[in-house]
């Protein structure tokens, strides 16, 4: 089971200056970056929700994850209201297209394996590994919050990771054609937002590297031989 102590070693202050939060360059920065945690977060509410529909048995459970993304939603909002920050929501509605249109696809066709490596897996995936790599270069008010919220996140990862193991001898195919759809869209989208993550002093090979850990780390416990692992992260450098 994935926990903050075992992947936050990745995300230290050392060496590490803070930028200057009230920039106007970094507060255009911030207002793409911060949209991405806004949308992401409505999203994951989304998804767990229509997961749900898909698991009538654990609608409660997925429920119960859907309202704590909101929270964490007013959370991050309060952060860019707090730096005097507008999201741009439009940027980060357009930037979890790929992904979110995946989702949708694999919704329509009753593909829960599908659905939990999208939502459970890859993108919560992604949130932890920007939380560990933001908060020790963000402003004290945020640190706060995305402290609290990452430990939740691993809450959600831990929930997919556990349906996919007591099922993955039947579900392991569709999990395996998922993951060369899907993980090659991660390392795009971390492209997409390296620049604006650099203004906030989050390198973007960190980024990458934090996120991979984390999604092998839940393939291990799902399942996977190190072997297979090996073939399945191809695909995000093949992709």
């Amino acid at each position: 089971m994935a926990t903050l102590d075992t992947a936050a070693a990745s995300a230290t202050l050392e060496g590490s200056a803070l930028p200057d939060f009230a920039s106007a360059t970094y507060k255009d920065a911030y207002s793409r970056i911060n949209a991405i945690v806004i949308e992401g977060e409505q999203e994951a509410h989304d998804n767990y929700i229509a997961i749900g529909g898909l698991i009538p048995e654990q609608a409660e459970e997925l429920t119960k994850l859907a309202r704590m993304e909101l929270k964490h939603k007013k959370g991050f909002t309060a952060c860019a209201a707090n730096l005097g920050v507008e999201a741009d929501m439009p940027f980060a509605k357009q930037f979890f297209t790929p992904l979110h249109d995946n989702f949708q696809a694999a919704l329509a066709e009753g593909k829960v394996t599908t659905c939990l490596l999208i939502q459970a897996i890859l993108i919560e995936a992604f949130a932890i590994s920007a939380y560990h790599i933001y908060i020790p270069v963000s402003d004290p008010f945020a640190r706060k919050i995305t402290e609290g919220v990452v430990k939740d996140e691993y809450t959600h990862l831990n929930y997919g990771q556990e349906w996919l193991k007591a099922n993955l001898e039947s579900v392991r195919e569709e999990l395996e054609q998922a993951n060369r759809e899907n993980l090659p869209l991660v390392r795009k989208m971390l492209e997409q937002v390296a620049d604006d993550a650099a203004v906030l002093h989050m390198d973007k090979e960190d980024l990458m590297a934090d996120f991979m850990t984390s999604y092998q780390e839940a393939l291990i416990e799902i399942g996977f031989t190190s072997r297979e692992i090996a073939r399945l992260a191809t695909a995000a450098l093949l992709g």
